[in-house]
C-alpha cells in the first residue's frame, strides 16, 4: 500500500486567482465553502481537505452569467478532474463524467461533482456559485468487494502513488484552464471535450431529477449542457440547474 495515501497534507500550491483554504477533522469543504460565499468572500476560494480515505474541495465561483449559463462551471470542473489524473495516473486508468456529477474511475464510481448557488432561479444571476468535489481514496465499505460493484476508490484502480494534495493542485490548475475558455466566450471546446469523456451518452440511462424517476435515451446535451432525454417520441430537456443542491449541505 502506498504511503501517498496516508502522508500529512502539505501546504498546497494554486494557481493565481486561487486562494487555498485546508480545514480538517469533521469540517465539510462544500459546507465551508457555501457559508463562506453567503457570507461574502472572493471568488476563487478552494476549501479542500484531506483524509486517509477521502479527497474533498470545493470552489467558490462568482458568476457574470444567469445560472443556466452559469452551470458550465461544473463541466469545466469535471472536465478539470480528468484532466488531472491524466496527468498523474498511469496511462491506463479511465476517467468519465456522468451528468449528474457522478464521477468514474475504470467504470467504477469514485467520486462526484457537487453545485450549489445563491439563486436557483435558471433566467437571475446568482451571487455565488460553489462547485464541490469529492474522490474516495480507499473503498467506502468494509465489506467485500462484491457487495458494491459499482463502486471503487483510487487505491483500488492503481492510482496509490498519486500525492492527494498534488491531484486538488493539479485539478485546480486545469479547472482554471477551462474556465478561462468560457470566460472568452469559446464554449464549443469545452462541448467537445466533454462529449468525448461522457458516460451513457447515446444509451438509455434511468436517473432520479428534481423527485422524479426518468429513464429514456441520453441523446445529447443542449448549448448549456441540459440533458436531451428521449423517450419514444418525445424528447424532454432536463436543465444542468437541477442538478443544484437545495437547502442544508451535508
Amino acid at each position: 500500500m502506498s504511503k501517498n495515501i496516508f502522508e500529512a497534507p502539505r501546504p498546497a500550491s494554486f494557481p493565481p486567482l486561487f486562494t487555498g483554504e485546508a480545514v480538517s477533522g469533521a469540517t465539510d469543504p462544500f459546507a465551508k465553502a457555501c457559508t463562506k460565499a453567503m457570507i461574502g468572500c472572493d471568488a476563487g476560494l478552494l476549501v479542500h481537505s484531506i483524509t486517509p480515505d477521502r479527497i474533498s474541495a470545493a470552489i467558490v465561483f462568482a458568476p457574470e452569467k444567469p445560472l443556466e449559463a452559469a452551470m458550465s462551471a461544473m463541466i469545466a470542473c469535471g472536465i478539470g478532474f480528468q484532466n488531472a489524473m491524466g496527468a498523474l495516473a498511469p496511462p491506463e486508468v479511465a476517467v468519465h463524467l456522468g451528468w449528474q456529477g457522478q464521477i468514474y474511475v475504470n467504470g467504477g464510481i469514485s467520486g462526484r461533482l457537487r453545485a450549489a448557488a445563491s439563486d436557483t432561479d435558471a433566467g437571475a444571476t446568482p451571487d455565488w456559485l460553489v462547485i464541490g468535489l469529492e474522490i474516495d481514496l480507499l473503498p467506502k465499505s468494509d465489506g467485500e468487494t462484491g457487495d458494491t460493484p459499482n463502486q471503487t476508490a483510487l487505491m483500488m484502480e492503481g492510482c496509490g502513488d498519486i500525492s492527494p494534495i498534488r491531484l486538488v493542485e493539479s485539478w485546480s490548475r486545469h479547472t482554471l484552464v477551462w474556465i478561462n475558455e468560457i470566460e472568452t466566450g469559446n464554449p464549443a471546446k469545452l462541448h467537445e471535450q466533454w462529449r468525448g469523456l461522457a458516460k451513457d451518452m447515446g444509451k438509455d440511462v434511468s436517473l432520479q431529477f428534481k423527485g422524479e424517476n426518468l429513464s429514456g435515451s441520453f441523446v445529447g446535451v443542449d448549448e448549456q449542457f441540459g440533458m436531451l432525454l428521449r423517450n419514444g417520441k418525445d424528447t424532454r430537456l432536463l436543465p444542468l440547474s437541477g442538478c443544484l443542491e437545495t437547502g442544508e449541505t451535508s
